[in-house]
């Protein structure tokens, strides 16, 4: 099955490939202060309309990326799955999970069930062995969400950045491996 025509189904959401129409409500999600906080704040369209095209382009050659959330009636939630990440970052090559929802759809537990759909894609379908997920000590909300997805901390793993918008970023590390 051609990658754009995959879709990854729970028993609330559907997870599935970007489409055109997203931009504005994919522009909506990132220029939400609270939702970007833990990112250095909003981007401007300009910066989402990249990161889109940047999840567009991994799953036209993966077959996976940040899928779009959506519930099961279609309405946009925000994002959640597994991107590829380049040799320059602190850990080298791999592959982390990551998710980030509108501000109504927090506290419903979709971003476990979104997380969790994607996690099991990518170890069944795609064949990954490992993935890394990675979060601020105070981001309390994604730590639970990896507690939820029974993640296993490894602390040796743990990193920092330097990142123009948020200054020294601290990363606690997370690790996902096939059940």
């Amino acid at each position: 099955m051609p990658p754009h025509r995959l879709i990854i189904e729970t028993q609330r959401l559907r997870l599935r490939a970007w489409r055109e129409h997203d931009r504005n409500a994919f522009a909506a999600l990132n220029a939400d202060p609270d939702v970007s906080r833990d990112l250095g704040g909003p981007l401007g369209r300009n910066a989402s309309d990249a990161k889109l095209d940047r999840y567009i382009g991994a799953f036209n050659r993966l077959g996976f990326c940040r899928w779009a959330v959506e519930t099961r009636a279609g309405d946009f939630l925000g994002y959640a799955g597994v991107m590829p990440v380049g040799a320059t970052h602190p850990l080298g090559e791999h592959h982390d999970i990551g998710w980030r929802l509108t501000r109504a759809a927090w506290g419903h537990g979709y971003a476990t069930e979104a997380a969790g759909a994607a996690l099991e894609d990518v170890f069944s379908r795609a064949g990954l062995t490992e993935v890394l997920s990675y979060t601020a000590a105070d981001n309390l909300r994604s730590r639970a969400v990896m507690a939820r997805l029974n993640l296993s901390r490894d602390a040796s793993r743990d990193f920092t950045v330097h990142d123009e918008r948020l200054g020294p970023w601290h990363g606690l590390v997370w690790v996902a491996r096939p059940r």
